[in-house]
């Protein structure tokens, strides 16, 4: 579960009676994406052969271009979860944190389960490195685009109980799940 009971209005589109704007919910999927894409590697090189994953990055870029739907995107982001169903470790993690992503377009706040399921993946690949999710966590905020930066900041710390502990310092005290 990486959505809140009680939703921040600034992670609600102003369609939806929130402020995030068009522009700001764009970024938050191309983040997303990106946070997606850089774990990828853990899902491909399991199931080479399977697309699903790399297409659902690739519905969310399109989306925050305008170039599909939000069903579109949405639908690509469950055929990735698909393709993680059956997996375990680090390559379901990559897959979820693909459909993740995918799925910003329909919930902005899917945003931080891509980086939350990518933090996932890194820990689990690298189960040996205690320091394995911080550093994933530190690539993370550094891609994060500046007009969306302290937003997404904020919802790590508000999310971080029902995202694993993904954000917080502590991956010294615990093994990857």
């Amino acid at each position: 579960m990486i959505l809140p009971e009680v939703r921040d209005p600034r992670m609600v589109t102003v369609r939806r009676g929130g402020t995030l704007s068009d522009d700001h919910h764009r970024l938050l999927a191309l983040w997303a994406a990106a946070c997606a894409e850089h774990v990828l590697d853990r899902f491909e090189r399991e199931q080479p052969h399977d697309s699903r994953p790399r297409d659902a990055i690739a519905a969310a870029r399109a989306w925050a271009r305008g170039e599909v739907s939000m069903m579109r995107a949405r639908a690509a982001g469950g055929h990735a979860m698909g393709a993680a169903r059956p997996l375990s470790g680090a390559a379901r993690f990559a897959a979820c944190s693909a459909g993740q992503a995918a799925c910003v377009g329909h919930v902005a706040e899917h945003d931080l389960g891509a980086a939350a399921y990518a933090i996932k993946a890194a820990r689990s690949a690298r189960g040996d490195d205690p320091d394995a999710g911080r550093a994933e966590r530190d690539w993370q905020r550094v891609q994060l685009p500046e007009p969306v930066r302290q937003l997404v900041l904020d919802d790590q710390l508000r999310r971080d109980d029902i995202c694993w502990s993904a954000f917080s310092d502590c991956d010294s005290h615990r093994r990857p799940a």
